[in-house]
């Protein structure tokens, strides 16, 4: 089985790429989400959030994504401690699924931060979705009714695209045409016989 990591900038639409791919069958591991579980339910990481944010990072309602995201985004060492507690649970919560979709030709893990966490070496192949950055900027905007200074914040915790290139084996340039799903079967059908050699 091969491990495919897929990953974009804020607002480049990688979601709805893994969409057209889990529509071909093939199952896909949200990284992000994964990590949202994690922070709320495992008491390794929950503990690790409050030794280190304070009670404050949980609320009635869970764990308190605005105070989190307001210590984070303006602290970088802030923003690696939380990491540090994070991608550890997170890598090995990814082993464990890996090993429930073994019978699969391939799969694939959707992280934002796939590069800059170093995750993609674990990884045989990996897929950047680009996006021109004023779209994402719109598109974010829309998405989480936020402002340009705050989309602008998030993207500066990112590496630039041009970096990920260097990283990337394939990439979609999704900019709203209909070659998109062509894209997706391209590379679909090669990860399908690359499985097969």
């Amino acid at each position: 089985m091969l491990k495919v990591g897929i990953t974009g900038g804020i607002g480049s639409g990688k979601t709805h790429i893994c969409q057209l791919f889990q529509q071909l069958g093939v199952p896909v591991y949200n990284a992000d989400e994964r990590a949202k579980n994690l922070m709320n339910n495992d008491p390794i990481v929950k503990q690790g959030l409050v030794d280190t944010f304070g009670p404050e990072v949980f609320n009635k309602d869970g764990l308190n994504r605005d105070f989190l995201a307001q210590v984070v985004f303006k602290d970088k060492v802030k923003l690696k401690q939380l990491n540090d507690i994070v991608h550890p649970a997170v890598a090995q919560d990814t082993q464990a699924w890996h090993l429930q979709h073994n019978d699969k030709p391939y799969t694939i893990k959707e992280a934002a931060l796939l590069f800059e966490t170093g995750s993609f070496k674990e990884l045989d192949k990996t897929i950047l979705v680009h996006a021109k950055e004023d779209e994402r900027i719109l598109r974010v905007m829309r998405r989480d009714k936020v402002s340009k200074e705050k989309v602008l914040a998030r993207i500066k915790n990112q590496f630039t695209d041009l970096v990920k290139m260097e990283h990337a084996d394939f990439i979609i340039n999704n900019d709203g045409n209909r070659e998109i799903e062509k894209m997706v079967e391209k590379i679909h059908s090669y990860f399908n016989m690359a499985a097969i050699s």
